[in-house]
């Protein structure tokens, strides 16, 4: 494998101080064997030879950032070539390709002549073309422009004589100009195949014009139709057009619908005779493809592209080929032309070829533009080598907001996607609420009723903001020159460079100066024209200044992370301080990652938006939703080891089917951050100043639960020794233990209901439930099947279900087993009262002559319905904030609460300050993170488990073998699981009742008020001397272990094997739960004492 490392210069001040910069770049070039080329034109069996041309590039890392003309400049990517080299390569570690085996030969159209002559026939009947020159625009058209027989075997006469007439259509045009530029234009797009015809510049990006490389990949290569896969050739012809100064020449691009050998192969198949289209099959050569086997076979085990340079024998021209996944890089083909325009240089011939087994090849010949001017661009080799760096951050971002600036020249690629990349970021942190909220604050009561539904309508207006993206934007593009001084400073920071890049030597070029954050303060101040432009560029400081370690110079990442330091965060806000903050941006999705401790578990959500609006509003809220998720995970989490954190997903608005590329893309790029890079040229070292290991643990949520064996899996293959319990929730051959299959969180939640009956001597039979989220979820359908109360209303995604003599109990089981929507609901098992209204219904009278006019308006707001139908409310499912300070007074009536009993199984579906509106107004509450924390303690006990046993044990003792058959240990801790989980419930339960009941003080708070005692005594006692004392220590992880781990491994094994932040998690978190249980949440200055000598005084004895 090609090693590649950039080295700074021994006066380069990477990763301390800023200054001048230099390179080094040299490659570790591997000499392991390569299978031989067969020329198929002659019977010489050498094809590798070794090339005249070995010049010597150069490397910039930063160019001038000051002056008014910035030259077409790279900015630093450290180089990935994906190939093994073979010996007598060229010396710039690319392979020689003779020229005669390069390519496609397309099988001959024995019909040419006869199909010549019936074009003519048409043309000569239609009467467009003069008759005398019919026959030259014929010669022209089938032999001048280079195009090949599968095109006139593929097309009718008529479709061919058709574009000859539409080609001398658009030459008479172009002469009538008055510049007489000739601008021919042909598109003929079909279902199955296209062609374009344009005159272009070569090495040129045409900024305006029909953009025909857009469109085809719009249409055909990234349409949304998976079923549909299409192939590219397109060609420049050899001549110019028009007057002999012209520079023009015309570009073709055909395509065609593929047909596989094999349509549905596996992922992992990579013979090309099942996994190729039929027409690529008749016309490549041996050579190409062997050269496509090849890189196919290291791309199925790729998570990012695979890339690939060779030389053209005696000849300046280079192939550039790069394969990657399918439906992961939307606009790369386009995109791929902008970068080597960039370098001035311009492609003869370009093939997009499709495979079965989900992988996309792209081969570009390229040679530098004849028609620019060779001074103001780099030496082909070392634009090459710039292109071949930049292929891989180009796929993580092929198309951003500020694409244009780059494709005009004004900022290179680098520049580009950092600036796409704060621009997000800006988005979320600049529309802050400011020192204005925090007057309201402060001058306002929060506690008053009044006062607080101001400051919650304040802060949604002050949310949706004078910072819209379209404004931060226009603001960001009219600066080019602070970009390019604000990434110069990002880049000299976290541009690593390793110890083994010596062996390919770049002389490095004059060092500029690097701009302290001070000077930058004062040039941003000096450029900008007003208050707002300040403040939208001085947040690309902020950036800069919270970025502790970020993967954007690594050589092979399919999207870009940056573990950033939450410190700029305003208190405000953010009151509970963040530990730790990865901010995620993927080519269809950006997202986060939070978390309030080191160690730290929580689920990972995507968000689908149904249209822009939604897209709009899920943006805004993006990070304060995860923030709040976070929060709740770290109140529910305070039974378990672990902290509190949530990661979230937000798809793009045209990229709503693309949920799985993003999650696989997110959890890989944070893998990149995780990981120490150990593969020179595919994972490089970073600069890491954050300077200590970090570990994280995910589980599933939201849009994601059928994805976490992937990422179990996927952590396995990079090499992670945590990757038992990176994730929990995977599937049970993994060692997962499924919280739907076995109702864990609603174990949780159910004990909160059954603890309401049983303090009210309630029978269950006879107290009416509305519940939000249906049998189709976790929670909704475990929570039908669990329960023995009588249904009045369900809604879920598809609508609203209601029937006030109670719904019919055995249908409901049966669509809970199935996972079904109430859509699916058997309507003549209602009553004559009963209705159902689906999201897609308008106009629709119910039972009592109401006439609904939106079904999606009455789903989303009936559970605020004053219906006297609610006794019990459960909500399993609804988006954040469903009931909010505002629309909490229309469950309220005459002082009352309309609904007795809530008990909040959906994660933030109330907010705080509507749930103590409902507490005063007589409802009895208990909120999410006391509720629903039945899955966290799952997934910590599965954790646990995969820390505690090694590899062997974990697969013998944890894993359903191939039959699905789980192992006898496993069904004991499952059981031990859910007793737990009820255990720990009933014991916060009753904590709380009976704090209530003694203080007066609302059941929300008391709740918040436990999890701080608890996780702040936690963390106390983690540091305390009761875990230096051996024997304390021994007994309270005797007393928190699950009993069936230590009789099955020994409690000195699991001490051994597990991290010890771990163990002292595990010790705090069991002694500060259990003294908060018994002792509430403000215990006497005594009760620890006393808590601690029963707890002595058991040991001894």
């Amino acid at each position: 494998m090609t090693d590649l490392v950039i080295q700074p210069s021994p006066t380069s001040p990477i990763g301390g101080g800023r200054g001048v910069l230099g390179l080094n770049i040299k490659t570790d070039l591997s000499i392991s064997s390569f299978p031989a080329y067969v020329d198929p034109f002659t019977s010489s069996g050498e094809t590798m030879s070794s090339s005249p041309i070995a010049m010597s590039a150069t490397h910039r890392l930063v160019e001038r950032v000051k002056g008014d003309e910035p030259g077409r400049h790279p900015s630093p990517q450290p180089t990935h070539v994906s190939y093994p080299l073979m010996p007598r390569a060229n010396g710039n570690g690319h392979r020689v390709l003779r020229s005669a085996t390069v390519g496609y030969v397309a099988p001959e159209f024995k019909g040419k002549k006869e199909q010549m002559k019936q074009v003519k026939a048409y043309i000569m009947k239609c009467g467009w073309i003069p008759e005398s020159l019919v026959d030259s625009q014929i010669a022209w058209f089938y032999n001048d422009l280079g195009i090949d027989d599968v095109y006139f075997q593929v097309e009718n006469p008529e479709v061919v004589a058709n574009h000859i007439t539409s080609l001398y259509a658009a030459k008479v045009a172009a002469y009538s100009r008055e510049d007489k530029r000739e601008e021919i234009r042909l598109d003929m797009e079909a279902s199955d195949h296209a062609i374009y015809i344009d005159t272009s510049e070569p090495g040129k990006t045409a900024i305006d014009g029909p953009r025909y490389e857009h469109r085809l990949e719009a249409k055909y290569l990234d349409g949304s139709d998976p079923s549909k896969r299409f192939r590219v050739e397109t060609f420049r012809s050899p001549g110019i057009i028009g007057p002999s100064d012209s520079k023009s020449t015309l570009r073709c691009y055909f395509v065609y619908q593929c047909h596989f050998v094999e349509p549905n192969a596996d992922p992992k198949e990579t013979r090309l005779e099942v996994i190729s289209d039929r027409m690529f099959l008749a016309k490549v050569t041996k050579n190409t493809k062997q050269i496509y086997q090849e890189i196919i076979e290291i791309a199925v085990s790729r998570t990012g592209p695979v890339i690939e340079v060779f030389d053209i024998e005696d000849s300046r021209e280079k192939r550039l080929v790069v394969a990657f996944r399918s439906r992961t890089a939307r606009g790369m083909f386009s995109a791929l032309s902008d970068l080597y325009h960039y370098y001035g240089v311009t492609s003869s011939r370009k093939y997009v070829e499709q495979f079965s087994n989900g992988i996309t090849v792209m081969s570009i010949y390229l040679r530098p533009a004849a028609n620019l001017d060779s001074s103001k661009y780099p030496p082909i080799e070392e634009s090459i080598h710039q292109i071949t760096k930049e292929v891989s951050l180009l796929y993580c971002m092929p198309q951003t907001k500020l694409h244009a600036m780059f494709a005009s020249g004004e900022l290179s690629l680098q520049e580009t996607i950092y600036a796409h990349c704060v621009w997000v970021f800006v988005q979320h942190f600049l529309n802050r609420l400011g020192s204005e909220y925090a007057s309201l604050v402060a001058a306002l009561d929060p506690r008053n009723n009044g006062h607080a539904e101001i400051l919650s309508r304040m802060k949604k207006r002050l949310r949706t903001e004078t910072f819209t993206p379209d404004y931060i934007l226009e603001i960001i593009s009219s600066h080019p020159g602070l970009i390019r001084a604000l990434y110069a400073s990002f880049a000299a920071v976290h541009l690593q460079v390793g110890p083994d890049f010596d062996r390919y030597c770049i002389a490095p070029t004059p060092g500029t100066e690097v701009l302290s954050d001070a000077k930058l303060k004062e040039k941003i101040t000096k450029d900008v024209s007003n208050e707002h432009e300040e403040m939208v560029m001085t947040a690309f400081r902020v950036f800069n200044n919270a970025v502790l370690k970020t993967n954007y110079f690594t050589p092979t990442k399919v999207a870009l992370s940056f573990r950033l330091d939450p410190s700029f965060l305003p208190e405000i806000e953010y009151p509970k301080r963040l530990y730790g903050m990865f901010f995620v941006i993927t080519a269809e999705s950006r997202g986060f990652h939070l978390r309030f401790k080191d160690i730290a578990r929580g689920g990972i959500r995507i968000v689908k938006s149904r249209s822009k609006e939604a897209y709009s509003i899920n943006a805004r809220n993006l990070f304060d939703e995860n923030y709040g998720l976070a929060s709740t995970q770290q109140r529910k989490n305070k039974d378990i080891p672990e902290g509190g954190s949530k990661g979230v997903i937000l798809l793009d608005p045209k990229q709503q089917d693309k949920a799985r590329e993003a999650f696989e893309k997110y959890i890989d790029s944070i893998l990149d951050l995780l990981l120490k890079a150990e593969t020179p040229g595919i994972k490089n070292p970073i600069v890491d100043l954050y300077g200590k290991e970090e570990i994280l643990f995910m589980g599933p949520d939201e849009n994601t639960a059928d994805l976490v064996d992937w990422a179990t899996e996927h952590a396995r293959t990079r090499g992670a020794t945590w990757w038992k319990s990176f994730f929990t929730g995977k599937s049970p051959k993994l060692g997962g233990i499924p919280h739907d299959t076995y109702g864990m969180t609603t174990l949780s939640v159910r004990e909160y209901v059954k603890g309401i009956y049983r303090k009210l001597n309630l029978d269950p039979s006879k107290v009416r439930k509305m519940q939000t989220g249906g049998p189709d979820g976790d929670l909704g359908s475990n929570e039908i099947l669990l329960s023995d109360e009588t249904y009045t209303a369900i809604v879920d995604g598809s609508g609203v279900l209601v029937d006030p003599n109670g719904i019919d109990k055995e249908e409901l089981y049966r669509l809970a087993r199935k996972r079904q929507m109430i859509s699916h609901f058997d309507l003549s098992k209602l009553s004559k009262d009963g209705y159902r209204v689906l999201c897609e219904d308008a106009n629709v009278t119910l039972p009592s002559g109401e006439v609904v006019s939106n079904g999606t308006a009455f789903r989303n707001t009936y559970h605020l319905r004053d219906t006297g139908l609610t006794d019990m409310f459960v909500p399993c499912g609804g988006r954040p904030e469903s009931i909010d300070l505002v629309s909490v007074n229309k469950l309220i009536k005459n002082g009352k609460a309309t609904i007795p009993y809530i008990v909040e199984g959906a994660n933030l579906f109330i907010t705080q300050d509507a749930k103590l509106r409902l507490e005063e107004a007589g409802c009895i509450v208990y909120k999410d993170a006391s509720a629903n924390k039945g899955g966290v303690t799952s997934s910590s006990l599965e954790v646990l488990a995969s820390l505690s046993f090694d590899d062997k044990e974990f697969a013998e003792n944890m894993c359903y073998d191939g039959k699905g058959n789980a192992p006898e240990f496993y069904k004991a801790y499952v059981k031990a699981v859910q007793e737990k989980i009820q255990e720990n419930a009933r014991l916060e339960f009753e904590a709380i009742w009976r704090e209530h009941e003694q203080t007066g003080v609302p059941r929300s708070v008391i709740s918040d008020k436990l999890s701080v005692a608890i996780t702040t005594l936690d963390e106390q006692l983690q540091h305390s001397d009761l875990w230096e004392n051996e024997d304390i220590r021994r007994a309270v992880l005797a007393d928190a272990l699950p009993n069936l781990l230590i009789e099955k491994l020994g409690l000195d094994t699991i001490i051994h094997r597990v991290p010890d932040t771990y163990l002292r998690a595990i010790f705090g978190s069991y002694l500060a739960s259990r003294f908060v249980y018994e002792c509430g949440s403000s215990p006497s200055q005594f009760a620890f004492y006393d808590f601690m000598s029963k707890r002595m005084a058991k040991m001894q004895s």
